[in-house]
């Protein structure tokens, strides 16, 4: 890689706390509004189908532009671009703070999403430009991966704790001080780089119609509690966001001079799989941490920092779970391992969905959800190996961001499909007259962990049919470190 200006002599160790405190953000602002939905949802009058855009404006921007963030770095300079993405999502961080509706607060979660989608990339590309191959650059990916697992792990608690002492509202306006420290030091620490060979091509095209055809399709899926499937209104929008996906997928294919999804890399049957694998385990997984949040808060009445604590345990299922299976890949290969962990999850899933409105925390919700974390934490490497597998290492970072949109896409379309069948489920009940409101709630969940444990069984049935019987080389273990984000443990 050749850059166009030399480094100054700042301390790695700097650069390094910088761009981990930038990445630790990201991955935050994703897990750390869970716990304060229902009181956003109070205060700004979400109806129970709406609420989950306060999640879904933010990862389906952060999908739809995170292979284009990636790109930009090349072409106009980490330092500009990481400075930039800092200053767009502490902004739109703070507007969302500030949010009286909400149509503003879910505009301004949008706008993170694109923030995000373009400062986590260029956080890695600092760490790639700053660190020599070899020793250095593995510890230094090492700390990035593990401050950015400690933002997904604890944002719960986070959460929990700004919202129950102070309001929802600061976790976003927790954003806005770190992000200006942020960039009071980018300025001072980074010197300007971009690789001189890169193209001078960006698919900005692509990345409108991925995220406008998928934010077309979703809300869509979110309007049929209001209008019918068969409703002119509903099949009009899916056929709108449809067209405009097969446009991307036209343009990735004939058009793009540099295409965001090379439609290439999906040759191989590895690749193919783990990204089908991933996308039904996104819809699944993202959907637990928020029905949860909700279960415990407006079912069992928890507050928001007993809630918050409550996820500490799936978290550490996760870290182990993840843990677990970078021994067993090396050991019994990736197919193994993946399908177990994913029949674990299907079990989890299966647990939750015989949720009560007076089962408890202990009694209902423990059991299933660290089974269904353990899983999720098991999958993780292996779909990550698989992903990488075969492909050229100077491909391997591209592979390993379209195995994240995937994840990020699964989640998105998971979520308003799996709220929309509890929304339905939950005013079916609610339209008799003997149905209390927390056991209406609770059923509406149930049937959409049922629905997730189907989803993450096919996802099962893939991963044995699919996926070759692979074992993690040590250029798998570089390929992974290199190119994989640390899994987001939410949403």
């Amino acid at each position: 890689m050749s850059l166009s200006a030399p480094q100054r002599h700042v301390p790695d160790g700097m650069i390094l706390a910088l761009v981990c405190a930038a990445q630790f953000m990201v991955v935050l602002d994703v897990s750390v509004v869970n716990v304060a939905l229902p009181s956003i949802g109070r205060e700004l009058h979400y109806t129970a189908g709406g609420l989950q855009w306060v999640v879904n404006a933010y990862v389906l921007t952060f999908a739809g532009f995170l292979l284009l963030g990636g790109r930009i770095a090349d072409l106009f300079g980490r330092r500009r671009v990481f400075i930039g993405g800092l200053a767009l999502f502490s902004i739109a961080s703070l507007l969302g703070g500030l949010a009286q509706t909400s149509t503003e607060l879910t505009i301004a979660r949008a706008v993170q999403g694109v923030g995000g989608a373009v400062l986590s990339p260029a956080t890695l590309t600092v760490i790639m430009t700053t660190f020599a191959e070899g020793k250095a650059r593995h510890r230094a990916l090492g700390m990035w991966s593990a401050v950015a697992g400690a933002g997904g792990a604890f944002g719960g608690i986070i959460g929990g704790v700004l919202t129950n002492y102070l309001s929802w509202r600061w976790v976003l306006f927790v954003n806005v001080p770190i992000g200006a420290a942020a960039v009071v030091a980018a300025v001072a620490l980074l010197t300007e780089t971009r690789r001189r060979e890169a193209t001078r091509d960006i698919d900005v095209s692509g990345a409108v119609l991925a995220t406008v055809g998928l934010a077309t399709v979703v809300y869509a899926i979110v309007g049929t509690t209001t209008h019918p499937w068969g409703s002119a209104r509903t099949i009009a929008l899916l056929a709108v966001g449809i067209v405009l996906l097969g446009a991307f997928l036209f343009s990735q294919a004939r058009l793009a001079k540099a295409p965001l999804m090379p439609l290439s890399l999906f040759r191989s049957r590895s690749v193919s799989g783990a990204n089908a694998v991933m996308l039904l385990s996104g819809i699944a997984f993202f959907s637990m941490w928020y029905f949860l949040s909700l279960y415990l808060q407006d079912v069992l009445g928890y507050g928001p920092l007993k809630a918050g604590l409550l996820f500490l345990p799936m978290s550490g299922a996760i870290i182990i779970g993840a843990q677990t299976s970078a021994r067993l890949v090396t050991r019994v290969g990736v197919r193994p391992v993946l399908t177990t962990g994913l029949l674990l999850a299907t079990g989890g899933f299966v647990w939750l969905a015989e949720l009560g409105a007076a089962s408890g925390y202990v009694s209902g919700v423990l059991g299933g959800s660290l089974l269904t974390s353990l899983g999720m934490g098991l999958s993780f490497t292996p779909l990550a190996t698989a992903a990488t597998a075969g492909v050229p290492m100077h491909q391997a970072g591209l592979a390993s961001g379209v195995l994240n949109t995937s994840r990020q896409v699964g989640g998105s379309l998971g979520l308003a499909i799996l709220a929309t069948i509890a929304t339905d489920r939950t005013h079916a009940l609610l339209s008799g007259a003997h149905t209390g409101t927390g056991a209406a709630l609770t059923a509406g969940y149930d049937r959409a962990f049922l629905a997730a444990a189907v989803v993450m069984l096919v996802a099962a049935a893939v991963a044995a049919l699919a996926i070759p019987a692979l074992r993690r080389t040590p250029e798998e273990e570089v390929r992974t470190a290199v190119g994989t984000p640390t899994p987001v443990l939410t949403d």
